[in-house]
């Protein structure tokens, strides 16, 4: 094998590790009430998933063609990476929606505590 071989692979790898990266991010900015930061992360996580993603789909378009490509253990681990970077993305959308409501339903209590206060 070759150094070529293992690019594709390490792209996926950079890729999807910033992706899971911009996903983490983008629950803490939730979870801390940004969430314009939270849905710019995930915006960023969403971009870097699709660029992994289309690195994955042009090595299986060449495999498809009739050109192999060599499975070797960067490649697995680069796979291990993409579904990471999938799931991640999958539960920062619904972590932020639901810190989003936590968020709405804390700022009603407050005002209720305030009108009952206030009578």
């Amino acid at each position: 094998m070759t150094e070529a071989d293992y690019g594709p692979s390490f792209q996926i790898i950079a890729a999807a590790g910033d992706s899971k990266g911009y996903s983490i991010s983008a629950i803490k900015a939730a979870q801390n009430g940004e969430f314009e930061q939270a849905e710019a992360d995930m915006k960023e996580a969403s971009s870097l998933l699709l660029e992994a993603h289309e690195f994955q789909t042009e090595m299986i378009t060449q495999e498809a063609s009739g050109n192999i490509v060599p499975v070797n253990i960067i490649l697995v681990h680069s796979q291990d990476h993409l579904s990471m970077a999938m799931t991640a993305q999958d539960l920062s959308e619904h972590l932020v929606e639901v810190y989003k409501e936590i968020h709405s339903l804390k700022e009603e209590i407050a005002v209720l505590k305030a009108k009952i206060k206030a009578e």
